[in-house]
C-alpha cells in the first residue's frame, strides 16, 4: 500500500494527518533550521499511552534526541504528575530545550475501521485505544460513578472520570470513540500546560506537540495529526504558534 492511500484512510477522520516518519522530520528539521539546535542538545519527553503499539511504531528519528522520558500512562494521560515532569526538566542540557510530544491514541485499521487495528502476529483485528474503548463501553452501560477513583485501578478510573464528565456529548456523537479521543486530548493538553507553568527549566526553549497519535495494522504504521505546536522561548517569554509547519501535508 502506498503512502498517499495510506493518507487517504487515515484523512477521512483526521484530514490533517502525516506518517509519523514525515512528522518528526518536519520537527528536526525546525530544530535544525530555526532554533540552530541539534537533537543531542533536545530532551524529548512524551505521554502517550503505554500500549506496546506504540513502542512497535515509534518513530526511529525521534531516538536522535535525549530520551524519552516516559510521561503517559493509559491513553497517555501524564500520570507521572509535576514530579516526573521535575525530574524531566532537571536532565536538559542548559543550552538546549526539551521537547514535550503529548496526546491520545486511536486505531484505524487499514479497512477504515475506527477504534481497530491489526497487531503482529493476530489474525483478526484488536481495539485501539483499549483504556478509551473500556470507558466507553462502561460509560454506555450506566457503570462509571462519579468521582471513583480507586488505589487498585487508577489509571483506568481517571479514564473514566474524564469521559463522565462529557458524556452526553461523547454519547451524541456521530462516532462516540473518536469524540471521547478528542475529549482525552483536551484532559492532556489542560494537565500539560499546569505541569509546564508549576516547573522550572533550565533551557533554552520548551517545545510542545500536542495531537492525536493514530494507530494503524502492523503493515501501515503511524500517523499524527497536530493540535498544538508552540515554541516558548524562556529568555524572552515568547510563545510562538508554529502549527501551519506540520499541517503542510
Amino acid at each position: 500500500m502506498k503512502k498517499r492511500e495510506k493518507l487517504q484512510i487515515v484523512r477521512k477522520h483526521y484530514p490533517n494527518a502525516l506518517t509519523t516518519i514525515d512528522y518528526i522530520n518536519k520537527i528536526i528539521d525546525y530544530v535544525e533550521e530555526k532554533l540552530d539546535l541539534e537533537p543531542s542538545q533536545i530532551i524529548l519527553a512524551d505521554s502517550i499511552c503505554s500500549d506496546d503499539v506504540n513502542s512497535i511504531q515509534y518513530p526511529v528519528r525521534a531516538l536522535e534526541f535525549l530520551g524519552p522520558f516516559k510521561m503517559g500512562g493509559l491513553d497517555g494521560f501524564p500520570f507521572t504528575g509535576l514530579s516526573g515532569m521535575a525530574a524531566f526538566a532537571s536532565h536538559v542540557p542548559d543550552d538546549g530545550a526539551v521537547f514535550i510530544y503529548y496526546g491520545p491514541h486511536i486505531g484505524i485499521s487499514k479497512e477504515g475501521i475506527i477504534g481497530k487495528i491489526n497487531r503482529f502476529g493476530q489474525n483478526n483485528n484488536s481495539i485501539c485505544c483499549g483504556a478509551a474503548t473500556v470507558a466507553l463501553n462502561n460509560l454506555r452501560e450506566n457503570s462509571i460513578k462519579p468521582d471513583n477513583i480507586t488505589e487498585l485501578d487508577y489509571q483506568m478510573n481517571t479514564i473514566e472520570q474524564i469521559l463522565y464528565n462529557q458524556k452526553d456529548k461523547i454519547l451524541n456523537a456521530e462516532i462516540p470513540l473518536h469524540e471521547a479521543t478528542e475529549i482525552i486530548y483536551e484532559a492532556i493538553d489542560n494537565r500539560i500546560q499546569e505541569l509546564i507553568a508549576a516547573t522550572k527549566y533550565n533551557c533554552k526553549y520548551i517545545i510542545l506537540v500536542g495531537g492525536i497519535l493514530i494507530n494503524s495494522d502492523s503493515d501501515v504504521g503511524s500517523f499524527s495529526s497536530t493540535k498544538r505546536f508552540e515554541v516558548i522561548d524562556l529568555k524572552t517569554g515568547i510563545r510562538e504558534n508554529l502549527i501551519s509547519i506540520l499541517n503542510q501535508g
